[in-house]
């Protein structure tokens, strides 16, 4: 804001100069966003963002989306054909993202001038990404964090928003929900959660920047429920998979559903005291829970997992299946499973530590219902037993 008039008799020169403040302030505050990552969802994201750049004062038009480099079958260049046709020709065939989305291969280029960044990467390549743009950044940058999955060290587990956050010292919030990239590509209705810390205001700024009439996006302040519930959805979604190649019926695929929302939730609470049993009721959480279990890529490809008897890799149906997208349950059932075996836990999470195990081979497929025999040791932690 201009600083109010000093004094009377000068007002005309005061005013002059005020509004003179007032242009640059305002083309100083004006947004420029960039999208670390171009796959699936993060092509759909810069969808949902251009059109709204467009649409408010308060955000510079052009949308930068940093690629990593592909070479395509015809021998072009990824980010040059996006930026010839509109299209992610390999992650989003047939949807055009928006003039102002400019595909960008350089990640330092891509990121220089903006002041919001939106990261949508697989988490396994999180932290090498954060390493490269220390120092990097625009003091003023917040950021935001589409990543289910998180990162396990010597000294606990490390939420992905976390990461961004302490590397790259910045706001960053979170945004998950009921989320399948290619229905929202074809704006089909859809709901999402931006999780936050403090800063309502920015949170508010984040949901500006993707709602639309099909998009609908709530704040909640509660990053780490918001986050935890995105990352250990996949994990359920292996489970369901399982029953589905089993062809196990859907009494039991709800029965492995609502046993993995109650260890998502004491999970989530046990990590961090904070999190919020409402969250679990917002989009994030059982809504995006429902449809990973039902349309997601961890489901399918646990699926095909069971159907051949645990017989092919994971790997090799994700390569398979996937066409170069990867999947998250699998990697982030591994870092479960070394969070519950380090804390003591793994009698009181039977059906993550099941997963794991099946998915790492140690266990047929047919191990996910059998492990319900064994009831939950809630007394292995103190004070565990309110979370079940």
């Amino acid at each position: 804001m201009a600083p109010p008039a000093a004094m009377e008799e000068t007002a005309p020169t005061i005013n002059l100069l005020s509004n003179i403040n007032d242009g640059n302030n305002a083309a100083s505050q004006i947004s420029r966003v960039t999208i670390v990552g171009s796959g699936n969802w993060g092509s759909v994201a810069a969808k949902l963002i251009a059109s709204n750049t467009l649409k408010l004062a308060s955000f510079h038009d052009e949308v930068r989306m940093w690629v990593f480099e592909e070479t395509l079958p015809t021998g072009q260049k990824l980010t040059e054909v996006i930026n010839q046709t509109n299209e992610n020709v390999k992650y989003l065939p047939g949807i055009k993202l928006g003039k102002n989305v400019v595909a960008d291969p350089d990640l330092d280029n891509a990121v220089r001038d903006a002041n919001m960044l939106v990261f949508v990467t697989p988490h396994q390549f999180m932290e090498g990404i954060c390493k490269r743009l220390v120092g990097k950044l625009k003091e003023d940058v917040v950021a935001i964090s589409l990543i289910k999955g998180m990162e396990v060290k010597m000294d606990g587990p490390h939420m992905i928003s976390t990461l961004i956050s302490e590397q790259l010292r910045v706001n960053c919030c979170v945004l998950m929900g009921a989320n399948i990239a290619n229905e929202i590509a074809v704006e089909k209705f859809s709901e999402a959660t931006v999780g936050y810390r403090e800063n309502r205001e920015v949170a508010e700024k984040w949901v500006r920047l993707f709602s639309t009439p099909y998009f609908v996006v709530t704040p909640v302040q509660d990053v780490e429920g918001v986050e935890l519930c995105g990352t250990l959805k996949n994990v359920v979604a292996l489970a369901a998979g399982f029953v589905d190649g089993l062809e196990m019926g859907n009494n039991t695929k709800a029965a492995i559903m609502r046993i993995g929302l109650r260890e998502m939730r004491a999970f989530s609470k046990l990590l961090f005291s904070s999190v919020k049993d409402s969250t679990f009721f917002e989009s994030c959480g059982v809504a995006d829970l429902i449809t990973t279990c039902l349309g997601g890529r961890n489901r399918r490809v646990a699926d095909a997992f069971a159907k051949n008897g645990g017989k092919r890799s994971f790997d090799e149906l994700e390569a398979e299946m996937l066409q170069g997208q990867k999947l998250q349950g699998v990697s982030t059932a591994r870092e479960v499973y070394e969070v519950l075996r380090h804390r003591g836990w793994l009698e009181l999470f039977p059906l993550f530590a099941t997963v794991h195990e099946i998915s790492a081979g140690r266990l047929p497929p047919s191990a996910i219902v059998e492990y319900s025999e064994h009831k939950p040791n809630c007394s292995l932690v103190e004070g565990s037993a309110q979370y079940f």
